[in-house]
């Protein structure tokens, strides 16, 4: 609900933050997240439940990525935008690895209510000050990039929606959080079925998540040659790749390790190649408009892929089908991405 919610919300996000800049919501939002870490811990109906996770959905979508995005694509030039689009998606690769022991260690020695609190208390320190003073005024406008292009250049929205290139991508990044989520989830059974114990699947779902900061600096060293876009046609591929390990692991010799440093890798490159490539392709200007609407079938998918990914072990038969079926569809929009991008022409502003 909260990442469906947040999905929604990503396209007025980008509009906001393209018009009036990050200080306002980006503050709101870490404000009322905290908020709603106090009000979660003091729960006490599942209806609750769902009503803080709904407006949680808001939270989310004026203080992750889309928005940390279009902070720095605003404020960065060129030559330092990529650098600074990688801070931040290697310091987001480290949040599961940091702070689920926290919340373990937190939820048994104090239980859930008051490891919330705790992480109220972290989040409002930790967020709501640098929101409020560092992104105090809107990001400063230079005039000329490292390459000499207008900083204020780029495709509205509308004029991006109106090329193949936009729909590629927009499809291609739905897939891959969809498939990314089905695995998260679905994993675990799949394995366990298969002669795996759930702790030692929980544990390579956590190396996944820590294979993500390799594969984003390799996106970075090898983006610098051949460019975001380039690079980003073989993520899909690589993704449908740890897929088919997923599918072969429990009768592959040495397959749960391959999968975990595949896939791991390429999900990782995944996220950054959305920044980088959005910014490469359609320019600084209205890039958060042109990321909220990537950004809305992108979270949706996220949202679905649960249980969208449920449907299908249903309708397939099993689980090796649906990863099989993930693996062709990411090929697909790969190679659709490779049609498009060869194809695409100067997009007007």
């Amino acid at each position: 609900m909260g990442m469906a919610i947040a999905a929604l919300g990503a396209v007025p996000v980008g509009r906001w933050l393209d018009r009036r800049g990050p200080w306002a919501l980006m503050t709101l939002g870490s404000c009322l997240g905290t908020a709603l870490l106090v009000a979660w811990s003091r729960v006490e109906s599942l209806a609750g439940l769902y009503v803080i996770w709904t407006l949680m959905g808001l939270a989310l979508a004026a203080t992750l990525y889309e928005p940390a995005f279009g902070a720095v694509v605003r404020w960065f030039p060129l030559e330092h935008r990529d650098r600074a689009l990688t801070i931040v998606t290697l310091a987001g690769a480290l949040a599961s690895t940091v702070f689920m022991p926290v919340e373990a260690w937190l939820v048994s020695h104090g239980g859930w209510r008051h490891a919330l609190l705790v992480l109220a208390a972290v989040l409002a320190v930790l967020t709501i000050p640098p929101h409020a003073v560092v992104l105090r005024r809107q990001p400063p406008r230079l005039d000329r990039g490292s390459r000499g292009a207008p900083r204020g250049s780029g495709a509205t929205l509308g004029a991006a929606s109106r090329t193949p290139i936009f729909w590629a991508l927009a499809a291609a990044f739905s897939i891959a959080n969809f498939s990314t989520t089905a695995v998260t989830l679905h994993l675990i059974p799949y394995m366990v079925a298969n002669g795996r114990s759930a702790v030692a699947m929980a544990a390579a779902i956590g190396w996944m998540g820590a294979m993500q900061i390799p594969g984003r600096l390799l996106f970075v060293a090898v983006t610098r040659r051949f460019g975001a876009l380039g690079v980003t046609m073989t993520v899909f591929v690589a993704q449908a790749v740890g897929l088919a390990l997923v599918a072969l692991a429990p009768s592959l010799p040495g397959g749960l390790l391959l999968m975990v440093a595949v896939l791991g890798a390429a999900n990782g490159m995944s996220t950054l190649a959305r920044a980088t490539t959005l910014a490469e392709v359609f320019g600084p200007a209205h890039y958060a408009s042109i990321g909220g609407a990537v950004a809305l079938g992108a979270n949706g998918a996220r949202a679905a892929g649960p249980l969208g990914a449920a449907l299908l072990y249903q309708a397939l038969g099993g689980y090796r089908p649906v990863f099989w079926t993930l693996a062709g569809a990411l090929v697909a929009v790969g190679a659709a991405v490779a049609l498009a991008a060869r194809e695409r022409g100067p997009v007007a502003a």
